[in-house]
């Protein structure tokens, strides 16, 4: 009897510290940008999905600078997967724009394109590019990809952004009730169609956006930092008043996480977001466009995680390296 209670002990003892391990969910942090933006609401619907059919995971999306500042998070392992346009994260996997060293940085998908966006109203006597020197203009937030963007833009047009501007660093959200405060004349901002700040402001009675044509610096965008961006459009009625289509350079969005993640765990969070795609379109449209076969086209510039390369084959898709 008394050997039985030992064993009984022993057993018991065994459970409990085995509960913590069974009981402990595995966190995950979704880098993604400010609340304005696509991002965001994009990142909280992947965090329900992978929360509901991954077992043991719970996700959790926060608010950041977007796109530089996530390709830091990931490196110092602060974030598990971000979202970044392609532009940042090849920068960050080859030390270069604004960063200093390699990050191993790997694609976990390629989701959609983020349209570039030179936004101004009637009245700031702001036609086209060129019309930007001398006014005063938001560039994005400071540490995102949409900064890193509208300076390549501007130094294809011939505008210093220091000397021939006066320049605020703000999001999108910030840049727009800035303008209608007329407190900056243009913004730029690089998201999908449409983002909800941009349309909150051409909404706004008595205010007629005009998005500037600059579909022209992507061949100079192109042969200076690689094939990432290409000429696309944002068509007419995209945004409340928006008569004509805008001819605009365009770049894809990525998720990416660190190179040591779990390759189970990859595989999972790729099957996930592809196999609950219509989820995650009923909180934004831009969702549509995450499929396999986009994996294919180029357009991610770093290499995939394993992970995901194992499920993309299992899916007879072989993606490009």
């Amino acid at each position: 009897m008394h050997g039985t209670y030992r064993v009984l002990l022993a057993l018991a003892a065994g459970a409990l510290l085995a509960l913590p391990a069974q009981a402990q969910q595995k966190r995950l942090s979704i880098a993604t940008g400010g609340t304005g933006g696509v991002y965001y609401p994009m990142g909280g619907a992947i965090a329900s999905v992978v929360t509901k059919n991954i077992s043991g995971v719970e996700a959790t999306a926060e608010v950041t600078s977007a796109s530089v500042d996530n390709m830091r998070l990931i490196g110092a392992g602060k974030a598990d997967i971000a979202f970044t346009l392609a532009d940042t994260a090849w920068d960050a996997y080859t030390a270069g724009g604004k960063f200093k060293e390699k990050l191993p940085v790997r694609a976990l998908a390629v989701i959609y394109t983020n349209q570039s966006h030179w936004v101004t109203v009637d009245g700031s006597g702001i036609e086209k590019m060129a019309d930007l020197k001398g006014k005063r203009i938001a560039t994005g937030a400071a540490g995102s990809g949409t900064e890193v963007i509208a300076l390549r833009i501007l130094e294809a047009y011939g505008i210093d952004p220091e000397k021939d501007v006066k320049r605020e660093k703000l999001s999108v959200a910030e840049s727009v009730n800035a303008i209608k405060d007329r407190k900056i004349d243009a913004f730029f901002w690089s998201g999908g169609v449409p983002t909800a700040a941009v349309t909150d402001l051409a909404a706004t009675p008595g205010v007629k956006i005009r998005i500037l044509d600059h579909a022209d610096t992507a061949p100079a965008l192109a042969k200076k930092y690689g094939p990432i961006y290409v000429a696309g459009r944002i068509l007419a009625k995209s945004y409340p008043g928006q008569d004509k289509d805008a001819q605009v350079t365009v770049v894809w969005n990525l998720l990416v996480v660190h190179e040591n993640m779990d390759e189970g765990l990859a595989y999972q969070l790729a099957r996930t977001i592809f196999e609950k795609k219509a989820d995650l379109v009923a909180t934004h449209k831009e969702a549509q466009n995450i499929v396999l076969e986009t994996q294919l086209d180029g357009g991610s510039p770093i290499p995939f995680h394993p992970g995901v390369l194992k499920y993309l084959a299992e899916k007879g898709i072989k993606a490009k390296q």
